[in-house]
């Protein structure tokens, strides 16, 4: 044996041991720290080996989405759900084979009642643009119906707010900013926004935290700026205002909020100027004189007696003062950091809140006046057009751009971890999400979720989206048999 192959198999044995006894001081180490330590009893009975507990707990996550959870089982977003989304942001092929893996047994379940004679091929139309806002001096044509909800920058990296604003211009869709102001990449990517004024007015705030109309002119004078909405509550946490830990609050983002940098963004659980219907709609008229554009505003429905008393104000005042949209967000959560009991617990879920505010407008004869936009887990064709069946004019996501974006439902999004650069700053995970490939992946899925919601519309033999109504719709109830949206919902007219 040559003199280098026994030196370099005596430089391996003296590397191994080397190895091996870090290892042992390193599990000695851990030992003393475990034995020593009161805030952990299992680590303390079982020094070293209870350290797996936790590295399993973390991995369970993992294994149930990858192995173990069915297509139709796994929350808050199951397989099937986000491998259609995957599909269609890549352009492959959306079928399936051997027949549908969704139970038509269980409760809640859409079905759509197709017709004996579909529309053909040549009798489809595209969807009209639906106008918002007719009175304002700045009415905004919207061509779409399916369109991106609010995320802000700061929550999200800059690469997916570009790739967004890039992608959604390309669709011709809204995208809506998110309570966190409007930064140079949502401008940037040309795409038409939706301000969204949080309960701390990012972005139109003054050195006191209050409604700046000087900024409101400054944000409305962007051309791509085509409305304003008022944020109440949100899906992830009615009552509790937006959470952005400080480690995301870099400089930029400090600037264009206006807080200092480096602290948690906490806005107040609400607006301080809102203490009644009067001066909710005090509010909507503010902004949307000052900017001239469309003013709605984006809630939660729970108690809804003040719903009521808005219908009932609006019609005293005049249908002038109404806002020019509402936008419905469901109570099973949304993309942001929120507490649990306030995820799982509070407010209601679309199938309820949506008819109910729908056939409250129609009472007060103010259906027309109105857009109603939907919001909340509205991520595949079938979602969309129920939501739109139910009443709504326009439907929002951000949880199935996010995953057109590549979101893995990692759950890290309030940790400045996420592995595909999505929801962090950190820049080695950032430079994994390529801006031009992401932009096209979401001008795809907003593409073909209209592509989509046209085939169900089309075998319910109509003639595009917007010609769908309860009538169309039955869902499965807890005996088996089904009923139509229209039977379901006949209480609340």
């Amino acid at each position: 044996m040559s003199e280098f192959v026994i030196h370099a198999i005596n430089l391996l044995s003296s590397v191994f041991l080397l190895f091996i006894g870090f290892l042992v001081l390193l599990v000695l180490y851990y030992y003393f720290v475990d034995i020593n330590q009161n805030k952990h009893a299992i680590r303390r009975n079982y020094p070293v080996i209870g350290r797996f507990r936790y590295f399993f707990e973390r991995q369970g996550e993992f294994f149930r989405q990858y192995f173990f959870a069915m297509d139709r089982e796994e929350m808050p977003f199951n397989r099937a759900e986000r491998s259609w989304v995957y599909k269609a942001a890549k352009n492959v092929d959306r079928t399936s084979a051997f027949g549908s893996t969704q139970s038509l047994d269980h409760t809640g379940t859409i079905m759509f009642m197709n017709t004996a004679s579909p529309t053909q091929e040549e009798d489809a139309i595209e969807p009209e643009p639906v106008t918002i806002g007719e009175q304002c001096p700045y009415p905004y044509q919207a061509k779409k119906v399916f369109n991106i909800s609010g995320m802000s920058y700061g929550a999200l990296s800059k690469r997916a707010v570009l790739a967004l604003s890039r992608g959604a211009r390309q669709a011709e869709c809204w995208m809506n900013t998110g309570e966190g102001g409007l930064s140079p990449y949502h401008l940037e990517g040309g795409a038409d926004i939706v301000f969204q004024i949080g309960t701390a007015k990012y972005g139109v705030r003054d050195e006191h935290g209050k409604l700046s109309d000087a900024k409101l002119k400054e944000i409305a004078a962007h051309e791509q700026v085509k409305m304003f909405e008022i944020k109440m509550s949100q899906g992830a946490k009615p009552g509790k205002g937006g959470m952005l830990p400080g480690v995301k609050v870099n400089a930029e983002i400090a600037q264009i909020r206006g807080i200092p940098e480096g602290k948690d963004s906490i806005s107040p659980n609400g607006h301080s100027e809102i203490k009644s219907v009067g001066d909710l709609l005090d509010m909507i008229a503010h902004v949307r004189n000052v900017t001239g554009k469309p003013t709605g505003f984006k809630a939660v429905i729970g108690e809804t007696s003040w719903l009521e008393e808005l219908a009932t104000e609006i019609n005293r005042r005049g249908q002038e003062s109404a806002p020019d949209f509402i936008t419905i967000d469901s109570a099973d959560g949304g993309t942001g950091a929120a507490p649990q009991p306030l995820l799982d617990s509070v407010g209601l879920p679309l199938k309820e809140s949506l008819p109910w505010v729908v056939n409250l407008l129609e009472r007060h004869d103010l259906r027309k006046r109105i857009r109603i936009v939907a919001s909340g887990k509205l991520i595949v064709p079938s979602k969309v057009a129920w939501a739109v069946a139910l009443g709504a004019d326009f439907v929002v996501s951000a949880r199935g751009h996010m995953f057109s974006l590549g979101c893995i439902q990692a759950l890290q999004c309030n940790k400045d971890t996420c592995p595909t650069g999505i929801t962090t700053h950190n820049p080695k995970l950032m430079k994994g999400l390529d801006v031009v490939d992401k932009t096209q992946r979401v001008a795809n899925y907003n593409k073909y979720i209209h592509y989509g919601i046209g085939l169900i519309a089309h075998s319910c033999g109509v003639d595009n989206i917007r010609g769908l109504n309860r009538k169309h719709v039955r869902v499965v109830q807890e005996d088996g048999l089904s009923q139509t949206l229209d039977e379901m919902y006949s209480m609340y007219k």
